[in-house]
């Protein structure tokens, strides 16, 4: 008798453990969920999205200046590295995305603005030390 109701508290010690498990499964869920910014109640929540974008900003950024090495493989000399008119480009197309999303467009144009200088900038140092 007394082996039956040691294994029945063992089996019911065993199950607030699991239940315990699960309850921290689902509270650390509800805490790293990436939420839509409208539907955020907390700033741990706000926080998490905003890592979460920036961990993909870096990402995105990585490959854009794969493309700022692959330009200074490609570009014949150093003075094809500024190109006032591939600037004036992309700019005008950061515009025309940022009026279609609804995003401010001062605001993206001199997040651009900062990141086409930093992207010409990382080119020719790119150039020069591949060049030498």
């Amino acid at each position: 008798m007394q082996g039956q109701l040691r294994a029945a508290r063992l089996a019911a010690e065993v199950k607030k453990v699991k239940l315990c498990k699960v309850m921290v499964l689902l509270a650390w869920q509800a805490m790293t969920e990436i939420r839509d910014p409208s539907d955020c109640m907390t700033m741990a929540e706000v926080r998490a999205g905003v890592d979460d974008v920036d961990r993909s900003l870096v990402a995105l950024l990585k490959r854009r200046f794969g493309y700022m090495d692959a330009a200074a493989r490609i570009k014949p000399d150093r003075s094809a590295v500024r190109d006032e008119w591939r600037k004036s480009d992309v700019l005008a197309k950061v515009d025309a995305a940022a009026a279609q999303a609804g995003v401010d467009r001062a605001l993206m144009a001199r997040m651009y603005e900062d990141l086409v200088e930093t992207s010409i900038a990382y080119e020719l140092q790119v150039f020069d030390r591949t060049r030498i």
